[in-house]
């Protein structure tokens, strides 16, 4: 038998080559791009002391503790009556689109946070970040509606934002929150030039990338003003458990539904089950009639449809470990994290003391050295008097051993550009000492 050969490629055919300018534009954006610098840098080097990462520290973790944890959820399904084969489809089978552990979550937001709101208005997502891209689908039809952010801003939304082509214009922060003067006028500019403006997004807590917490009576104003603008607010908590002082959210404070509130297991739990979660309790009418009496339902089911085209469903091994945790902790994490919030505040306080130590009072008009004073959460803001760019960065690594965040990847413009953003997070006493030490040498170096 002879094969047909008429549609094989040519022997000497050359490899398929894709033009950039043929891919959607995100793919050589900027905010993307710059995270992705980062992290090769810190591969590039590895002995360098890193106060980039804004993940948990890993002394906190046990591998053993895994299978523990599902094995409880399963004795957990056991004891609510779950049969053998409905645990078994629980945990192999594809799950709810929704998330088999909305009870839980909504459980901890109860205990943890004063959020009561009913398991439907819950969403479990892969992240958080899943639950800020379901979010701004749902929120933007056309190209006219805009997302504002809160200036200088997670990346992980304005990157998400360029990858769904929906504009974003930053409103200046303050050491205290949002200015809301600027939100004003920012918000009246827009509807003057025939945009929608959708929503905005804050990180009231302990934000990345400023460590800046919001006091209550800037939460109240804030809802306020959002209620007489007509704005919802995208609440983004990852950071409240592990701050110094306990505030309320602005979910809890939320009396109009103007609230959607993200949130995240990758810090109080672990980072490793890519699981988050979105409470979405606003009522959608002129749905579809079978989408729920007279046409209307929650939003979270209408985030649920959109999380059904993405990754179908959370994974359920990992919503068991998360489960798990949750019942554990008589259905919170607070208590459980206290050793860790601890942990964090010691850091943070640690780096703190160590840049009293090389950059004193006294000193610091001349140095133009300065920094901020978070009470809880893994960031904190250094000014310098230097362009603290990715040349600078790679000065650092390479030449004094220590890493850093510029803070001009989080801005939309050109502001941050002599800013650094060092995480309390990742490193241990010692490190800490010593990475001070090498930073503090990188930038008499740099100043000079």
């Amino acid at each position: 038998m002879t094969r047909s050969t008429a549609g094989d490629p040519a022997p000497d055919a050359p490899a398929v080559v894709l033009d950039a300018g043929t891919l959607h534009a995100s793919v050589t954006s900027p905010v993307l791009t710059t995270m992705t610098f980062l992290n090769e840098i810190t591969f590039r080097y590895p002995d360098a002391i890193s106060f980039a990462p804004g993940r948990p520290y890993e002394g906190f973790f046990d591998a053993d503790d895994i299978p523990r944890l599902v094995q409880a959820y399963i004795d957990h399904l056991r004891d609510s009556g779950s049969s053998e084969d409905e645990i078994r489809t629980a945990l192999f089978q594809y799950g709810h689109t929704a998330g088999q552990i909305r009870e839980l979550v909504a459980g901890m937001l109860r205990v943890d946070e004063d959020i009561d709101v009913p398991p439907e208005s819950v969403v479990v997502t892969v992240g958080c970040q899943e639950a800020v891209l379901l979010v701004l689908r749902a929120l933007c039809r056309d190209p006219d509606d805009v997302i504002l952010v809160d200036s200088p801003c997670y990346v992980g939304v304005t990157g998400a934002a360029r990858l769904l082509e929906i504009p974003v214009v930053a409103v200046p922060g303050t050491g205290s929150g949002v200015d809301l003067d600027a939100l004003e006028r920012t918000v009246a500019e827009l509807t003057a030039r025939g945009k929608r403006v959708r929503a905005l997004y804050v990180v009231p807590d302990c934000s990345n990338p400023t460590g800046v917490s919001m006091e209550r009576a800037d939460r109240e104003a804030l809802l306020a003003a959002a209620a007489r603008l007509d704005l919802l607010l995208l609440e983004d908590n990852p950071y409240g458990l592990f701050s110094g002082r306990r505030r309320p959210t602005l979910k809890s404070l939320d009396e109009r539904q103007q609230v959607i509130y993200l949130g995240s297991f990758a810090k109080s739990a672990f980072p490793g089950a890519r699981v988050g979660y979105v409470v979405a309790d606003q009522r959608v009418t002129g749905l579809a009639a079978d989408s729920g009496p007279a046409g209307d339902g929650l939003l979270a089911a209408e985030l649920a449809k959109i999380k059904s085209m993405i990754t179908v469903n959370t994974p359920s091994v990992s919503q068991a470990v998360i489960g798990a945790m949750l019942l554990a902790g008589d259905g919170g994490l607070r208590e459980a994290n206290a050793v860790a919030a601890k942990h964090y505040q010691d850091m943070m306080g640690r780096i703190r003391d160590g840049l009293e130590r090389e950059f004193p009072a006294a000193e610091r008009p001349r140095s133009q050295v300065s920094w901020n004073h978070p009470d809880g959460g893994f960031f904190l803001t250094l000014d310098v008097p230097f362009d603290a760019d990715d040349t600078a960065l790679d000065i650092s690594a390479r030449e004094f051993g220590v890493l850093w965040t510029p803070m001009r990847y989080f801005h939309l413009g050109h502001d941050g550009d002599r800013q650094i953003r060092l995480s309390c997070s990742y490193l241990t006493e010692t490190q800490v000492d010593e990475g001070i030490r090498r930073l503090a040498a990188m930038i008499r170096h740099l100043s000079t």
